[in-house]
């Protein structure tokens, strides 16, 4: 299924219902009066988290939602039906902006959480609210409203605990497919991932956190170069972020580069992102020996100065490594949530 993060729709609540000009006839009942109902409110439009859906593909064909209309009033004071409210499933990590106004109406963070996005009309009045001791006979009554029409614009960000940055074959893939039960496509050519991908990764039987990857980011990206300024709003939610750098066939001035090319097109895409924690994890130590990942790590460090937590992994080998870092990244998630 094609991944889709942004959608435009209009939505319209429904009519209400008009009211009804009736007047009572019955065998023996002279003089009966009016008698003529209300109609029925209109149905209103809700959008509703569904934990089901992780794609707004489902808008790409269709456009425009209009809730039911209410119906009629009729004599005998029958208040016509309400028309049904409509139901609109979106994913979870949705935020829903009023086209117009580009004001932010909802968020969308918990599964079946739901918000009314268009109302709907008010039913009209039958001629029987219009009696009175001068107008015996009223005639009058009034029409339903017509429901609320709103243009919304839907923006999904994935809601995961941690996202991964780095250039092109940097080794995103290739972990998120180790540590999780994601299936990205992985080869030896750049833009490999052309959309976000989430992986579930399980550390034991009662702890496991979500992992997003996200295509690699170029010089430019901020500016729409590539794929990734397509899909850096994705890890705006995330708590922890992997830098990921290909220490492998990069020599440390080659992987200072990588970083901090990642580092500008955040910073311009975000400030707040160069204030999440950001973890530097080297990657595909599996060619290099044992001597070489250390010096190489340790001259990377120096070389950007890094603060922060810092890793030696190797996707393929798996080991010791990657099971220190699943355990690293629980306990600062039970920290971050204390």
């Amino acid at each position: 299924m094609r991944f889709v993060d942004e959608a435009r729709i209009t939505v319209c609540g429904g009519k209400g219902g008009d009211g009804c000009a009736s007047f009572r006839r019955e065998r023996c009942v002279p003089k009966g009066g009016p008698d003529g109902g209300d109609g029925g409110d209109g149905g209103s439009v809700y959008l509703t988290a569904d934990t089901n859906l992780n794609t707004l593909v489902n808008f790409r064909h269709q456009h425009f939602f209009k809730a039911d209309n209410g119906r009629a009033g009729s004599g005998r004071n029958r208040i016509g039906k309400t028309g049904h409210d409509l139901h609109i499933p979106v994913p979870v990590g949705t935020l829903v902006y009023d086209e117009q106004t580009g004001e932010l109406i909802g968020d969308f963070t918990q599964n079946n959480s739901r918000i009314k996005v268009a109302s709907g009309g008010v039913r009209g009045l039958g001629n029987c609210h219009f009696k009175s001791s001068s107008n015996r006979a009223p005639r009058q009554k009034t029409a339903g409203s017509n429901g609320e029409e709103r243009a919304v614009r839907l923006e999904l960000r994935l809601l995961a605990d941690v996202g991964l940055l780095g250039l092109p074959n940097a080794g995103k893939s290739t972990l998120i497919s180790v540590i999780s039960a994601a299936h990205p496509k992985i080869a030896d050519y750049p833009f490999t991932t052309l959309y976000p991908t989430l992986g579930m990764v399980a550390v034991n039987a009662w702890q496991s956190f979500v992992v997003a990857d996200i295509p690699g980011i170029i010089a430019g990206a901020s500016t729409g170069e590539g794929l990734g300024s397509l899909f850096l709003r994705h890890v705006q939610r995330n708590h922890l972020l992997f830098h990921l750098v290909d220490i492998g066939n990069d020599t440390v001035d080659e992987g200072v580069a990588a970083v901090r090319t990642v580092e500008k097109e955040l910073s311009l895409f975000s400030a707040d992102l160069m204030q999440r924690p950001r973890w530097l994890v080297c990657t595909k130590t599996d060619l290099l020996s044992a001597e070489e990942v250390e010096q190489k790590k340790n001259d990377l460090v120096k070389a950007l100065a890094w603060q922060d937590k810092t890793f030696a992994i190797s996707a393929l080998k798996g080991g010791e490594p990657i099971t220190v870092l699943k355990h690293q990244v629980v306990q600062f998630l039970e920290r971050d949530n204390d």
